[in-house]
């Protein structure tokens, strides 16, 4: 401790420097302004005071200071701090922590020393400090700088140490690997042969390495310790020059697995070790190229080379001189070269008692020494052979021949030999030399030879294997060529001859049409022995087996002839063609050669209609009735069988009075103008009572030419009766909402349901309070006097008269009834009828309903007692019959 000691800010910064630590220690007594003294002390790693100026201030300013909150704390002043090197960049680590005895406001600073990297940024506010760049232990294990912190006026630095820590980030690195090793191949099993080498830089079990074998071989002859690294050849293994002489090993270096990134991880190497098997002499020698074959000919001579064996010697890095001799089997007629290993013929061929010499040789390594070391023997069959110097040759009846030739009739039976040749083929050689393959070559697969290998001689046969490729119509003659060749000899001598055949016609094809089958169009007003139509059959056989004749047979061919030569196919002289009576007709025709061979096709024949009817009016329609608003229609037909020959159009000619009517030109139906909408202006138009008018119709086809008929239709204009009072009023407005009708037809069901409801539980009441139930009898009122009503169903009782059907319909057109009814009045609530039908669906049962002026057939019902004679009524029931009489109508026409 220095006392009393007086320090200008410049000296603070110098004992600063030195690494001394400045406090406040007293008060100096002799000071006027109470400037305290400072202790300086040496302690790496304390602060030191830089009071701002001046020094002597009327009160003390104390320094700032860090927390310090010990290395687990990621906060305060990174005292004993470390951090893991495989912390990504740009992670907050840390958090500067400290405070200003006076409250004041602190920032902080972070310094390295010149020339070091910078590896942390600090905020200066929130003393958040930032790793800015990429941590590699092994490269830098421990982090020094400055932190600082700074109230304004005095700011205090401290020296800072972080110590990185392992992340398992480096993969073991092989110090003394690739590498080439040479082994001799008579090393021992389990020796020593290699140590690899490889370090980790990790620390702990991510730097310890353990070592692998990994080999392409399927069983491999090395072994390695896994903490050493020492590679041995596995016990009971042995290196083998002659069958590997390199071995590649790959050996992988493992550590011990830690972790990194927040993960566990084990992190590996490999390297390739080479090792080559050095050779030795442990190999007898080995014979190239046997099993040895040699021969002896029948123009070879006593010192004539037969054959020459090569050896080697096994171990091939190092090899011995290699010397040859016979050990059995030669028999004296043969000799070997003890260098070259040259068999030699010591005597003529025709001194040799056998065919077949087996000799035994044998080749023995000799030392530089001139010692012989390993042997090996190996056997040469050496056989006597006649010399291949003939090739095969083909004879015929008069000797050597190469052209065959043969006349026959086309599709021989198959199997059947050929008779016309005779062939014989022969080899003068003798053995193998002799033996030879036959082989007949030519068009398709027809014939075939035998037999297909000979030895020495044989008579040739030819066989026929295609019966139907053999045809005249084809080809009138056939080429094949007949080989020999020779089978197991070098050479392969051959020989070849033809063999041509001459085919002869039969009549094997029949006559073939053209087509199936032939269509024709003929007209219907074609006369007796027209033309209809020529088909053609070839027969493709020659001479009179080609001639072909024609027929047609047939339900169909009545109409038809033809002739026999031509295949011109006629109508018959007296035949009438008529497309309305039968329009499609087919028969057969058959096209025969002289030996009655046949083909038959299938003639159609279609009469082309013509326009030569003209259309008739049906008599039925030419007396109509036309209700306003409804069409009547006319009909034609025309008996023509095609259209357009049959198709009708219509067309108004002349009526009376004029402009009156529209006709549909397709269906015939005539119409009013739509002017026309009532009776008053049909009687406006003409001042016939009768309302029937005359309209002259033309009905006309559309053939070519064309033909028309005109007719007088007479028409009888009536109109639907009009009826009055509310209750029609209401129901012809219904007719166009139906809803209406419905609505009022669901209130009345509605109250007449509720009205029962209310009967019921009134008698319900009443017989729980007689307690008992009473007789139906109870429940049936006093029956009404029935009141004197009218039923439109039948309306007039007994001792009436009943009117004419004329006086029932009076309604139909007022002006031609006679029969008129004063309307009373009209009841208080009339009942509705049942709504009118809006469609009319074909197949609907139909109503008996009469013309205008029929009666309606009445059916005997019960009498109706809801109201008595009602006009209303009856003026419904005419307006039902009319609507429906204008359906039928219209569902008729």
């Amino acid at each position: 401790m220095l006392e009393n000691v007086s320090i200008t800010r410049r000296g603070l910064q110098v004992w600063a420097i030195l690494g001394y630590t400045i406090t406040w220690s007293n008060k100096n007594p002799q000071c006027e302004c109470s400037q305290g003294l400072f202790c300086l002390r040496r302690a790496l790693g304390h602060s030191y005071v830089d009071s701002s100026p001046p020094f002597c201030s009327p009160q003390a300013d104390y320094a700032p200071y860090f927390y310090d909150n010990g290395p687990s704390s990621n906060n305060g002043n990174m005292a004993m701090f470390n951090l893991s090197e495989d912390t990504p960049k740009g992670t907050q680590i840390y958090v500067l922590n400290g405070t200003d005895p006076e409250g004041q406001p602190v920032k902080y600073g972070m310094t390295f020393e010149p020339g070091y990297k910078e590896y942390f940024r600090v905020h200066p506010k929130s003393g958040a400090v930032t790793l800015i760049e990429e941590l590699d232990r092994e490269a830098q294990d421990d982090i020094e700088f400055f932190v600082s912190i700074s109230d304004g006026l005095n700011k205090v630095v401290e020296k800072v140490s972080v110590i990185v820590t392992d992340a398992n980030d480096e993969r073991p690195q092989f110090q003394n690997m690739p590498s080439i090793v040479d082994v001799p191949e008579n090393t021992t099993s389990g020796s020593s042969i290699f140590k690899v080498q490889a370090v980790d830089r990790d620390i702990g079990s991510g730097g310890s390495v353990t070592f692998f074998l990994q080999s392409s071989e399927p069983s491999t002859k090395f072994a390695i310790d896994h903490h050493s690294g020492v590679l041995r050849i596995k016990p009971g293994e042995a290196l083998d020059y002659e069958k590997f002489r390199t071995h590649f090993i790959t050996v992988v270096a493992k550590d011990g697995g830690g972790v990194y990134k927040g993960k566990q991880q084990v992190m590996s190497s490999s390297a390739t070790l080479t090792i080559n098997v050095i050779d030795t002499q442990d190999t007898p020698p080995e014979f190239v190229g046997t099993p040895y074959f040699g021969y002896v000919y029948e123009v070879s001579s006593p010192g004539s080379e037969i054959f020459t064996v090569i050896a080697k010697d096994g171990d091939m890095d190092n090899p011995n001189p290699i010397i040859y001799s016979l050990e059995s089997g030669a028999d004296g007629v043969f000799a070997i070269n003890k260098t070259s290993g040259c068999i030699t013929l010591k005597v003529y061929p025709a001194d040799l008692r056998r065919e077949v010499f087996n000799i035994k040789v044998k080749a023995s390594e000799v030392s530089p020494e001139g010692k012989r070391l390993d042997f090996a023997v190996t056997t040469v069959t050496i056989k006597v052979v006649d010399l291949n110097n003939h090739p095969p040759t083909f004879f015929g009846e008069n000797g050597p021949q190469n052209v065959f030739e043969l006349t026959m009739y086309e599709h021989p039976p198959e199997g059947e030999f050929l008779r016309g040749l005779k062939i014989t083929v022969n080899d003068s050689d003798q053995g193998s030399n002799a033996k030879f393959h036959l082989r007949l070559v030519g068009p398709g697969r027809m014939l075939r030879v035998v037999p297909q290998t000979v030895l020495n001689e044989a008579q040739v046969t030819v066989l026929v294997e295609d019966s139907a490729a053999m045809d005249f119509e084809k080809s009138q003659f056939l080429t094949f060529k007949l080989l020999a060749i020779e089978i197991d000899t070098p050479e392969r001598f051959s020989a070849t001859a033809d063999i041509i055949i001459h085919l002869l016609d039969t009549n094997d094809n029949a006559p073939k049409f053209t087509s199936d089958f032939y269509i024709a169009r003929i007209p219907e007003n074609s006369p007796g022995g027209s033309n209809v139509v020529s088909v053609t059959a070839t027969d493709p056989d020659s001479g009179l087996w080609g001639v072909v004749r024609y027929s047609i047979y047939g339900s169909g061919a009545d109409l038809f002839f033809i002739q026999a030569d031509s295949g011109i196919i006629y109508t018959q002289p007296w035949a009438s063609l008529d497309a309305e009576v039968k329009s499609k007709y087919n028969f057969y025709v058959k096209a025969e050669d002289t030996e009655g061979k046949y083909s038959l096709a299938e003639v159609f024949v279609t009469i082309i209609d013509l326009n030569d009817h003209s259309p008739e009016f049906n008599e039925n329609s030419l007396e109509k009735t036309m209700v306003i608003g409804a069409p009547v229609k006319v009909e034609a037909i025309d008996e023509d069988a095609e259209e357009p020959n049959n198709v009708i159009e219509y067309s108004i000619m002349k009526a009376d009075p004029d402009n009156i009517f529209d006709i549909d030109a397709d269906t015939g139906e005539i119409k009013l103008k739509p002017y026309i909408k009532s009776m008053d202006i049909v009687q406006n138009i003409t001042n016939q009572k009768d309302c029937t008018w005359s309209v002259v119709v033309q009905a006309k086809d559309r053939g070519s030419p064309s033909f028309s008929t005109t007719t007088v239709i007479k028409i009888d204009i009536t109109e639907a009766t009009q009826l009055k009072g509310p209750l029609t009023s209401f129901l012809l407005k219904s007719r166009e909402n139906p809803m209406h009708l419905l609505g009022l037809i669901s209130g009345v069901i509605i109250i007449m349901v509720f009205v029962t409801v209310l009967i019921s539980t009134i008698i319900f009441m009443r017989n729980n309070k007689s307690n008992k139930i009473l007789p139906s009898r109870r429940i049936i009122r006093r029956k009404r006097k029935p009141r004197r009503q009218d039923d439109f169903q039948q309306p007039f009782r007994d001792g009436q008269e009943i009117p004419t059907a004329d006086n029932i319909n009076c309604n139909n057109n007022i002006k031609v009834c006679s029969h008129h009814r004063a309307p009373p009045s009209p009841p208080n609530a009339p009942i509705m009828p049942p709504p009118l039908p809006s469609h009319y669906r074909h197949g609907d049962r139909e109503w008996a309903v009469p013309t205008v002026s029929a009666s309606v057939a009445s059916k005997t019902k019960r009498k109706s007692h809801r109201s008595k004679d009602n006009p209303v009524n009856s003026a419904l029931v005419s307006e039902l019959k009319l609507r429906l009489e204008q359906k039928n109508m219209a569902n008729r026409y």
